[in-house]
């Protein structure tokens, strides 16, 4: 067991099956409680503006739809989902996905006010491809991942990740790096936390 739960330890390996990623030495948090800027961007933007938000920090559209294919594992509450789910049905989402989402979503009651549904709709417990693959057949569950197949900025990385396990594992790991080196705090600035969730006592 760890004593500590932290993502920032020098020594951490961050694994995913057969993927592993050696991570650069700690990086700091803030040590404050005050709410920090957030760059990532909504789920519900077009391709092109949700971009800019990766750009503006250095990353590049394939450095953005390599960490999108991070949903591979994971849910979005349904909150998230009331663009896809409302109004009239868009015409180029699978319409089995659109059933099932509102479905999901419809349930909701009061013991379970906010339901999830899975963002890979084939192997929702595994990390790999199979997100883009769901993607292609247009089966994104959030909206800004049922536009990577579609905008012409994005379909080619989603195109290349679809067909290659290999490549998506590798780029994964560089983009994370990358990621966690953008405004790294140095000196006194910040701490390394031993709970990321909360600050030092």
């Amino acid at each position: 067991m760890c004593r500590h739960y932290s993502t920032s330890h020098p020594r951490l390996r961050c694994s995913f099956r057969r993927t592993v990623l050696r991570c650069s030495n700690g990086k700091k948090g803030r040590s404050g409680l005050e709410r920090g800027p957030s760059y990532l961007p909504g789920p519900s933007l077009p391709v092109a503006q949700a971009f800019q938000s990766f750009k503006n920090k250095g990353m590049t559209m394939d450095d953005m739809v390599t960490l999108l294919g991070a949903h591979t594992v994971g849910v979005s509450h349904c909150v998230f989902l009331l663009n896809r789910i409302s109004g009239e049905d868009d015409p180029t989402a699978d319409p089995a996905l659109v059933a099932k989402i509102k479905g999901i979503c419809g349930a909701a009651n009061d013991s379970n006010p906010d339901p999830t549904v899975f963002l890979d709709q084939g192997t929702s417990f595994a990390f790999d491809i199979e997100f883009f693959r769901q993607v292609r057949l247009k089966r994104g569950v959030l909206k800004i991942d049922h536009e990577l197949a579609k905008d012409r900025l994005s379909r080619r990385s989603v195109s290349r990740f679809a067909s290659n396990a290999t490549l998506f594992a590798n780029r994964f790991g560089q983009a994370m790096v990358k990621m966690g080196n953008i405004e790294v705090l140095v000196g006194n600035a910040g701490e390394i936390r031993k709970n990321c969730r909360v600050i030092n006592p």
